[in-house]
């Protein structure tokens, strides 16, 4: 019995020393001498030598000088990879769509064609009138619930936007607690439909929007103010204005600028995504730097060709370019944004 415990002990510390020591050094030496950028993480630098992230996980870029990624269901959070498991039946699918093509549709042919149509979803939107009916608001938040609730829960502005409007309109919140006895003390997600149509009403061909200025002190003040055009009424809106005018010919769409990846950190994208952002890219360096706006898209076209690839060499599949390579090129080339 002692002679087989021995036995055991013994092989059970040559496997410790195989499996957890010696194989993970080799690995790891391996790693560091072949692959040293691979193992540690495919970390990419700025112009200034810091870490920026890395080349495997996408982040955001909101500024309009940089390529912007795939829409990610998980916030871009790498601790959090998931993708948004909706249905192409879901209504939450088509709303977060919708949103996303508002601002950057642009007509296909007549003489407007490789135009963008939000100055004219705006012109739509002001005249407060969805299939005939007036309060374009109103209808808005009746037939997309969840929308209405999502731009309350979006920003912690709307729903003190809200609760101010509550304090201002306690015969409003009384019928409605009336009507809905189950929530005695509602929040402001629940009033978000009932605010939007009181809202349509006092104020038609508008939209409460987040708008940040500079305060008194010199420095950023965000609030709720009533507008008429941007990108809240450009995203909103787009589907009800696309079934007011269902026959105006649009530009196809890349399928990866507006639909999330399976693990929401896909850091490339198509080319054909890039070349539809290149416009606004192009043009917005161009602006910033007072130089000629054909030269500049020219020059950035050319960083996305040199970075383009596909699978297996280039002989299988679309080209890709990675997000924040590119990116960082056009920092190398043109520096810091304004």
């Amino acid at each position: 019995m002692l002679k087989q415990i021995k036995q055991s002990v013994f092989l059970l510390t040559i496997l410790v020393v195989v499996c957890c020591i010696i194989y993970p050094l080799i690995l790891w030496a391996i790693g560091q001498t072949a692959f040293p950028f691979q193992a540690n993480g495919s970390m990419l630098k700025a112009p200034n030598g810091t870490v920026i992230g890395s080349k495997l996980i996408a982040q955001p870029f909101t500024k309009d000088e940089y390529f912007q990624p795939r829409p990610s269901a998980a916030s871009y959070d790498g601790s959090a990879s998931t993708s948004s498991a909706l249905a192409v039946s879901n209504y939450a699918l088509r709303g977060r769509v919708a949103q996303s093509l508002g601002p950057i549709v642009k007509y296909d042919g007549g003489s407007k064609s490789g135009q963008l149509i939000a100055p004219d979803l705006e012109q739509w939107f002001q005249q407060d009138k969805y299939q005939g009916s007036p309060h374009i608001v109103a209808q808005w938040a009746d037939l997309h619930n969840g929308m209405a609730v999502a731009w309350v829960s979006a920003d912690s502005n709307h729903a003190n936007y809200i609760n101010n409007w509550a304090s201002a309109h306690s015969a409003i919140v009384s019928q409605w607690i009336k009507n809905n006895p189950a929530t005695p003390q509602p929040a402001a997600t629940d009033l978000a439909v009932v605010f939007f149509e009181n809202y349509s009403n006092d104020h038609p061909g508008t939209f409460p929007s987040t708008v940040t200025n500079n305060g008194p002190d010199g420095k950023p003040h965000t609030s709720v103010e009533i507008v008429k055009s941007g990108t809240d009424i450009q995203s909103n809106f787009f589907d009800m204005w696309r079934q007011d005018h269902p026959d105006v010919a649009l530009q196809n769409i890349p399928g990866d600028l507006v639909t999330t990846s399976g693990s929401g950190l896909d850091p490339d994208i198509t080319l054909q995504n890039a070349e539809y952002q290149l416009d606004r890219v192009s043009s917005k360096w161009a602006t910033d730097l007072k130089r000629d706006p054909s030269a500049t898209r020219k020059e950035i076209e050319q960083i996305l060709n040199d970075n383009a690839s596909a699978a297996f060499g280039g002989i299988a599949g679309d080209k890709f370019v990675n997000v924040l390579e590119v990116n960082l090129a056009l920092n190398r080339l043109y520096g810091n944004p304004n």
